[in-house]
């Protein structure tokens, strides 16, 4: 398969909506990572996601859609304080999980009774949801467990020849994948950080509670009930550990990997504290940190780097969602 990478435009999203239509799968923007869809109401075309990505069946799919009416193909109730949340954070980077209609493919669901769906900002996935005129399952346009693509070169590295279309629509402004709030239960869970922090969702629901495995493994033989919970995610070719204790402690296993054999680098906010080492600086803040994380892993692929290791962030606000990712690209290896 030949993959073409067109600029977003009329003519490139008029083509893009006519392929999901058709029961093809095209890689678009989002506000968060590039985002890789098929209609989500056609489980043969959902499959073909899978496939591109390598993906494992148990791992459920985020249903994008255009306008919160069209919840009413997806969800088969949506509660009083959903909707509070669909208010102030629709269109945005928030996923609510619903209990689902029997119209959603089991592929979409994997298997669940429950649909997670989303409004996004991005003005061309907003185009191309209206465009294409039906709901569009996409996770990260990337193979399965690599790092989330906020570039389409990124997506063009992982799926060259295995998807027709990538629309190019520069880099993501969030950098990590939405939140993602399960609406089923007594209360709202929290089971995957992102751009709609905690703190965020507490103003409208104030008993907000967070599910253990954002911050810890899921527990062994538990399904996962949002993208991003079960397998380990986010994983350049490098090793990967989260090194506490400090920059000494950081330049101190940079240092010995590098006496190894090893190529080092040290993935941090700032590189000031790291003297002549390689470093993979993200930024001054959780947010700017957050917005470069994929691409900092990309491009220590590139420089060859075969061990990396990561400074710790605080959990409050955005940085809930980076120590997130961080965790899951080291496989919980903390040290």
């Amino acid at each position: 398969m030949k993959t073409v990478v067109l600029p977003v435009g009329e003519d490139a999203l008029a083509e893009a909506a006519r392929l999901i239509r058709a029961g093809e799968i095209v890689a678009f923007p989002t506000e968060t990572v590039y985002g890789l869809g098929a209609n989500a109401l056609d489980g043969a075309a959902v499959l073909k996601i899978f496939e591109a990505k390598g993906r494992p069946a148990d791992n459920p799919l985020i249903a994008h859609i255009a306008h919160p009416d069209a919840l009413s193909l997806l969800a088969r109730r949506v509660p009083e304080r959903a909707r509070a949340l669909m208010r102030a954070f629709w269109p945005g980077p928030l996923t609510l999980i619903f209990e689902k209609k029997d119209a959603v493919p089991a592929e979409v669901s994997a298997g669940l009774s429950t649909v997670a769906v989303r409004m996004p900002s991005h003005p061309a996935a907003a185009a191309l949801l209206r465009a294409a005129g039906v709901p569009v399952a996409a996770p990260s346009a990337n193979r399965s467990g690599r790092p989330s693509p906020t570039a389409a070169a990124h997506v063009l590295e992982d799926m060259d020849g295995r998807i027709p279309l990538i629309l190019d629509g520069g880099p993501c402004g969030v950098g990590v994948e939405s939140t993602v709030v399960d609406m089923t239960g007594a209360h709202p869970l929290l089971l995957r950080p992102g751009g709609v922090t905690p703190e965020m969702l507490r103003t409208l629901a104030p008993d907000l509670a967070i599910d253990p495995a954002v911050l810890h493994p899921l527990a062994p033989g538990a399904q996962a009930r949002s993208p991003g919970m079960k397998y380990r995610h986010y994983a350049p070719r490098a090793r990967v550990t989260v090194v506490t204790g400090g920059a000494d402690r950081l330049c101190a296993r940079y240092d010995a990997a590098l006496a190894a054999g090893e190529t080092p680098a040290i993935l941090c906010a700032n590189a000031a504290p790291y003297a002549a080492r390689r470093t993979l600086p993200l930024g001054a803040d959780a947010g700017a940190m957050a917005a470069h994380l994929f691409g900092a892993l990309r491009d220590a692929d590139a420089q060859g780097v075969t061990r990396i290791f990561a400074e710790p962030v605080g959990a409050e606000g955005m940085g809930l969602a980076l120590m997130n990712r961080l965790l899951r690209a080291a496989g919980f290896d903390v040290e």
